[in-house]
């Protein structure tokens, strides 16, 4: 599976009005392992304010953040720009999901610079700014309350990429094809009849010991060639008991 290359993915913030915004959004992207933050339209923040917010260790990408004056010229060298918006309408879209986006930028930026772009708090990012993205994402809210605040937002789009570049471990695996309805219910027979035969099972109430094997087997997630070593061991302890017997 690919991984995102994050050298290769940068920050754009068009115009943020607070000093503590952008060193929440140094952290954020810190937390996610992009280390590129590009500032456009204002350089005028309070220094102490963005260290607080960031923290010491995110005190190296504050020291690297880039500024630049215009838009256009910050955004000429990226091949891939993703917009951000909370606003919908028919000429901002089309949208996509930060999901998407994530598995899209995991490719895209193996061989691409990538700008994820984002617009002022207030207001973010206008429809002439939304042009120069290739797509826009919008990150889904409750409708009571839509807006997000700019840290967070980094921080989701910037998780959705790093997600996406985990490498599949045996807990992501596909499940195997589980036993069907009709062979547990076989295995429950045989395994009632053999604890019955061995005395195990009270004969007044043999299903409350039985339900509780339920759970423990639907629990595991019991495979097919699973239930068929169940009821070989099963078949072969009653063969024991009765040979014992007799």
């Amino acid at each position: 599976m690919l991984k995102a290359k994050l050298k290769n993915i940068s920050i754009v913030l068009y115009k943020p009005k607070y000093a503590g915004n952008v060193g929440a959004v140094a952290r954020a992207a810190k937390n996610m392992g992009i280390k590129n933050i590009i500032i456009v339209g204002t350089k005028d923040f309070d220094k102490e304010e963005m260290q607080q917010r960031s923290t010491h260790l995110a005190a190296d990408i504050l020291d690297k953040i880039k500024y630049v004056e215009n838009l256009q010229g910050a955004l000429g060298c990226f091949n891939y720009i993703l917009g951000t918006t909370a606003r919908l309408g028919k000429t901002r879209g089309p949208f996509i999901s930060p999901r998407a986006a994530a598995q899209n930028i995991t490719d895209l930026s193996q061989k691409n610079k990538v700008a994820l772009l984002f617009g002022p708090e207030d207001t973010g990012l206008a429809n002439d700014q939304l042009r120069l993205c290739h797509s826009v994402v919008n990150i889904p809210t409750s409708r009571e309350f839509t807006s997000v605040n700019l840290s967070h937002a980094v921080l989701i789009l910037c998780y959705e990429i790093f997600v996406a570049s985990f490498p599949v471990t045996s807990a992501m695996e596909v499940t195997s094809k589980l036993a069907r309805s009709d062979e547990l219910e076989g295995m429950y027979d045989q395994i009632k009849t053999l604890l019955a035969d061995i005395g195990f099972l009270n004969p007044e109430n043999p299903d409350h010991w039985m339900m509780h094997l339920r759970r423990f087997f639907s629990r595991a997630g019991t495979l097919s060639r699973e239930v068929k070593i169940v009821r070989g061991i099963c078949r072969q302890l009653q063969w024991y008991a009765h040979h014992k017997k007799t």
